[in-house]
């Protein structure tokens, strides 16, 4: 048994979190995509089958009420509320990441005044965030500008309405300083717009603590939702009054079944309701949520640096100066992954599956392998750098 896997072994037997683990469906895979798909709780599928068998079968349109189909994206936003740093009633579920990106960007246009006209978005943001933020500019009458986030500061001024910045980045794993930046953009007089795809239950995020405006984010990576599970939308409390949907649908009216034909807007985070709930997928992230009893986002985070140093140490071990690593090593600026480039990327992923490590590939030569603390071993990283390593040759 080599030395690291004995140390693997030593920190696997003092890691607090390591029951969690059982709470999954996991086979004999190291899985580390979980930055794109998590993982599957054990108890969800009966959950969800008795979803379909009893409230759908039996009670049909009475779950609305009696099995609180209606009230279920605030009660699930306040579940996923602590995991964010936020208080309840400022998170909803529902929709997908783009729609949600769409209704914070135009909303905080409206918010910041009209003689406010430009509109910046991080330059190396995930493409739908993009592609959203230029619908957004045309729609509202703006200029939009790409920026990288270390570029924010000096690119804010009295025409800036709001900033949309990711606050882990998707390809290299960076963390972004979200306190900082949001303190720059409020000293400019704009809105803060975040997306927390890739933090949100890997780390902790503050939304309440650091005064963000608006945040986004998905529930199918770190928060193990299930494929396309809904969306999650953060309002700051104090701009819920303020808060001007661009999607103002009967589900997010003051009186939704008064069947007015002008719109009256309910109040709180309801406003960022549109249309019939998803509730099949709704439910099952509902469920999903239940493996965070008992657990903590700062041991989370704990964890998560820990197994990435170690994978990190193991990869420097096992494949040396075959790979780079484009994660920052500093603990402040990394995320939950690790994203290692090499030669023919695309090819070495393919093989390392075959070989039983799954990660994924982003052009054009970048590895991604992302850790989610709450079933991801250290036995399994020493895994995956050993196997990474066998392939490169």
């Amino acid at each position: 048994m080599s030395e690291l896997t004995l140390q693997a072994k030593e920190l696997d037997a003092a890691d607090a979190l390591a029951p969690v683990r059982s709470r999954f469906l996991l086979d004999d895979a190291v899985y580390l995509d979980g930055n794109s798909l998590g993982a599957l709780p054990a108890h969800v599928p009966g959950r969800i089958a008795d979803v379909v068998r009893r409230e759908w079968g039996e009670l049909r349109i009475r779950s609305w009420e009696e099995s609180g189909w209606w009230t279920a994206p605030e009660r699930i936003g306040d579940r996923i509320a602590p995991l964010v740093g936020a208080a309840p009633g400022q998170v909803v579920v529902g929709d997908s990441t783009s729609v949600n990106v769409f209704k914070a960007v135009v909303a905080a246009a409206r918010m910041a005044g009209e003689e406010r006209t430009e509109i910046l978005v991080d330059a190396t943001t995930f493409p739908t965030d993009g592609y959203i933020a230029e619908s957004a500019a045309r729609l509202t009458g703006r200029t939009l500008r790409a920026v990288t986030p270390a570029e924010v500061p000096d690119a804010l001024g009295p025409r800036t309405a709001a900033v949309l910045l990711n606050h882990v980045d998707y390809r290299t794993g960076r963390l972004h300083d979200l306190p900082s930046l949001t303190a720059a953009i409020h000293a400019a007089g704009a809105l803060a717009v975040w997306d927390l795809c890739h933090s949100a239950g890997a780390l902790p995020v503050g939304l309440d603590a650091h005064g963000v405006d608006l945040a986004v984010g998905c529930t199918y990576k770190y928060l193990n939702g299930g494929p396309g599970s809904p969306a999650f939308l953060y309002v700051r409390r104090e701009l819920q009054p303020r808060f001007d949907s661009p999607l103002p649908g009967w589900n997010s009216h003051a009186e939704p079944f008064g069947m007015q034909p002008s719109y009256a807007p309910a109040p709180g985070a309801v406003r960022g309701r549109v249309g019939t709930p998803d509730i099949l997928s709704m439910l099952s992230l509902e469920a999903a949520l239940e493996v965070w009893e008992g657990v903590g986002i700062d041991a989370v985070r704990a964890k998560s640096l820990a197994l990435t140093d170690f994978f990190l140490s193991c990869v420097a071990h096992y494949a040396g100066d075959r790979v780079e690593s484009v994660t920052p090593t500093a603990h402040g600026e990394r995320g939950s992954q690790v994203s290692l480039r090499c030669e023919n990327a695309g090819d070495v992923m393919k093989r390392l599956i075959e070989a039983g490590v799954v990660g994924d590939f982003r052009p054009p030569d970048v590895l991604r392998f992302g850790f989610t603390p709450l079933y991801t071993s250290f036995a399994e990283a020493e895994r995956a750098a050993r196997v990474l390593g066998a392939v490169l040759g």
